[in-house]
């Protein structure tokens, strides 16, 4: 038992690395289901909460729902208990991590917190009979958390052997990681909009579907600028194999991204193409956010001091990073 519970309890900084990893998929995999149940018109297969329905605490036959409706909704309901589970493990090994390092722990607790707190949102959703509004800040809650665990995961690697990217590449990757928020925003109020908002009688945006598809088809040409742009800077500056390769993933992430969007657009939004366009749209937020912590991970260590960097060796850096608020 106690060796089990050595990962969790006093665990090393590859192991909770690996643990904040598990974070990642648990959290884009509880998003890929959640995306599922709307566009599978399930988003009220379970209309009450916490209880599936007022006469049942799991899934049952419910008044104007399919059994296959309700079953999507609570399959997605129960897959929070092993994210759930997940994020206290995250929380328990950061507080744990000895040295104590301030920023592991509180990346850590966002964990637990989000998770609870997207828990509540999510049952404000259904009393609420889907308001998209309230879905929407429910997707884009999902992506901060799943944020926090990308940078966690980050922050527990080894420090870069790569040279540090230059201050326009790193700005650049800001934008970035910007522009991609209000790209994913804009996705939610697409979806919104159309006709795969959760439910056939949910309330929509009052916005048009085709204006709103524009506008963010127009932030994925922005996207893809800026992104070429950056990976020729990465290219053209000699940065290091690792932000090459990260901006390559980029690149190749929007291309999906992009091609699924115009597909699922001129063939009438068809449920299992939207499902797969989200889904990617959250490995693209993941491999954005990689960019930038690769371009940005040459530059936090060498804040403490250049000198530092040079003489102290690599395994005493974590106390010293800690004492100095870094």
């Amino acid at each position: 038992m106690r060796d089990l519970l050595q990962p969790v309890l006093s665990p090393t900084l590859s192991q909770l690395r690996r643990l904040a990893l598990a974070g990642i998929i648990a959290n884009t995999v509880i998003m890929s289901t959640g995306a599922a149940v709307r566009l599978s018109a399930s988003g009220l297969g379970c209309p009450d909460w916490p209880r599936c329905s007022q006469a049942d605490i799991v899934a049952s036959h419910n008044a104007g729902q399919t059994l296959l409706n309700t079953w999507i909704e609570f399959g997605n309901r129960l897959l929070n208990f092993p994210l759930v589970a997940i994020a206290a493990l995250v929380f328990i090994a950061a507080w744990r991590y000895q040295p104590r390092r301030r920023d592991l722990f509180w990346l850590g607790a966002i964990q637990p917190l989000g998770v609870v707190a997207q828990a509540v949102l999510g049952g404000i959703v259904v009393l609420t009979r889907l308001n998209p509004g309230l879905v929407s800040a429910h997707f884009l809650l999902s992506i901060t958390i799943t944020g926090a665990a990308v940078l966690l995961y980050a922050r527990c690697g080894d420090l870069p052997n790569d040279p540090p990217a230059r201050r326009e590449l790193r700005v650049l990757a800001a934008l970035l990681v910007a522009v991609t928020c209000a790209m994913l925003a804009a996705g939610t109020v697409v979806t919104g909009s159309g006709p795969l908002a959760g439910h056939a009688d949910t309330p929509r945006y009052h916005l048009p579907l085709e204006g709103v598809t524009q506008f963010h088809a127009d932030i994925g040409w922005l996207m893809s600028g800026l992104a070429v742009a950056l990976v020729l800077g990465i290219r053209l500056s000699g940065a290091g194999r690792r932000a090459v390769l990260a901006g390559y993933w980029v690149l190749a992430g929007l291309g999906v991204q992009g091609t699924l969007g115009y597909v699922q657009y001129f063939n009438h939004l068809p449920a299992g193409l939207v499902w797969v366009h989200v889904t990617t749209a959250v490995m693209v937020w993941i491999a954005v956010l990689w960019l930038f912590l690769t371009l940005s991970a040459g530059s936090w260590p060498l804040r403490v001091s250049s000198v530092l960097v040079k003489t102290v060796p690599r395994g005493e850096l974590e106390p010293m990073d800690d004492r100095l608020g870094t």
